[in-house]
């Protein structure tokens, strides 16, 4: 087996181990710990960890232990959650929420990263496009990982009640610990500035890296993440599900979504070097745009048994287009800068996450849908923005490099005459 597709799927049996356990937990977090909104707010504290970690600690983390032992550590971190849930109270879960949100972040990023690296070497090495080969790693990964949704709440729905088992996430650790190969780190040119970069200057390089106009523009799509997902988990789950069918019907409901977005993931991975991003993208905004005005029409009722299992089926297959394409799409327009990106990408997320968890008690389910839906227009507009601005420029750097190929070819031509 190639090293690198060896890798991936270390990577992703490790992701897919790792959130068996914290997957099912989160899906029932809103039901499952509702006293005082304790559930809910554990979650939002995780998210909001996960934004503080994000700007501070992923680069320089990797930058000092590596890609490999960022996911170990950070890893270990999710295993204080999962032992906090065996007695929840507000004095367990909001320590080990605190944890496990800066864990969070070093983590994804240090994913990210090493998925975006791993496939610009591969496809430099066999002669393909880099963007090709990065997009079908991110569609693997995201098959086998999404996965873990349909195992952590199909445990959870089984057994009801029963306090999550921290199992899984020991033999995560193990496994990276044990087969994941820790990449170099990119050369950088040796300039006495980046010599001599003090370490404040290396950890706010998330906050850096805001003064690229691209990664600004890609905020408020970045922030659908966490809105969308956060939806479905707190409030789809919370508001139709539990209300209508029962608590008992939440971790059927969430393998759908998660089997559906395991499916699609790696569906769109490939097919992205076809269609191009732009056109999924639309696909994904179209797909969540139509279901959200179907959720402002519907009145659920408990005959209706199929219905609650299509919209978490369309809203797993748009996720899968956002989850892969969005991680894509930064490791290809901030190459020279993806551990500041993928901080800034987990932040803007966790935002979106934390806000969606964080008026989940206060608003009536239809605002929170006209919110989403608003998030969802404003990200594709700039979003938007961002191809065309990239189109524009993509063009003229083919020319100038054209036209530097043809001056060194008409200086070959005269000394040779």
């Amino acid at each position: 087996m190639d090293r690198y597709l060896k890798n991936i799927l270390v990577v992703s049996f490790g992701f897919l181990l790792l959130y068996t356990a914290f997957g099912g937990l989160q899906s029932l977090q809103s039901s499952l710990n509702a006293d005082e909104g304790l559930g809910v707010a554990s979650l939002s504290v995780i998210y909001g960890a996960h934004i503080i970690s994000s700007m501070f600690i992923p680069p320089i983390m990797i930058k000092k232990i590596g890609y490999k032992w960022t996911i170990v550590v950070s890893m270990c971190c999710y295993i204080t959650y999962s032992l906090g849930n065996f007695y929840p109270s507000w004095y367990t879960l909001i320590p080990t929420s605190v944890i496990l949100g800066f864990g969070g972040a070093p983590l994804w990023a240090a994913k990210c990263t090493y998925l975006t690296e791993s496939g610009n070497r591969y496809a430099e090495k066999v002669g393909k496009v880099g963007k090709d080969i990065v997009n079908q790693y991110f569609g693997l990964f995201f098959l086998i990982f999404q996965s873990s949704g349909v195992w952590g709440n199909l445990i959870s729905s089984l057994i009801f009640g029963q306090t999550p088992d921290a199992g899984s996430g020991i033999l995560a650790i193990l496994l990276v610990s044990i087969f994941l190969d820790n990449i170099d780190l990119k050369k950088e040119p040796k300039k006495e500035d980046i010599k001599n970069e003090t370490f404040w200057i290396k950890i706010l390089a998330p906050l850096r890296h805001l003064r690229d106009k691209r990664q600004c523009l890609l905020i408020p799509l970045t922030m659908w993440s966490g809105f969308e997902q956060g939806f479905l988990a707190g409030d789809y789950t919370k508001s139709y599900v539990t209300c209508t069918l029962g608590i008992h019907f939440v971790g059927y409901v969430m393998m759908c979504f998660a089997a559906t977005n395991a499916i699609c993931s790696l569906l769109f991975g490939k097919l992205s070097q076809y269609t191009g991003r732009i056109s999924l993208f639309f696909f994904a905004a179209f797909t969540n745009a139509a279901g959200i005005i179907a959720l402002l029409l519907w009145k659920p009722h408990p005959n209706q048994l199929a219905v609650f299992f299509v919209f978490p089926a369309i809203w797993g297959m748009a996720d899968s287009i956002w989850q892969t394409q969005t991680n894509a799409l930064y490791g290809v327009l901030f190459d020279d800068h993806k551990e500041a990106a993928f901080a800034n990408y987990c932040l803007w997320e966790s935002l979106g996450f934390v806000i969606a968890y964080g008026y989940s008690t206060f608003l009536c389910v239809s605002v929170k849908l006209y919110i989403i839906l608003l998030v969802l227009v404003l990200g594709m507009a700039l979003y938007t923005l961002v191809e065309y601005n990239e189109n524009k420029t993509v063009p003229s750097n083919k020319l100038e490099k054209n036209m530097g190929e043809n001056d060194s070819l008409g200086k070959t031509m005269q000394t040779k005459m």
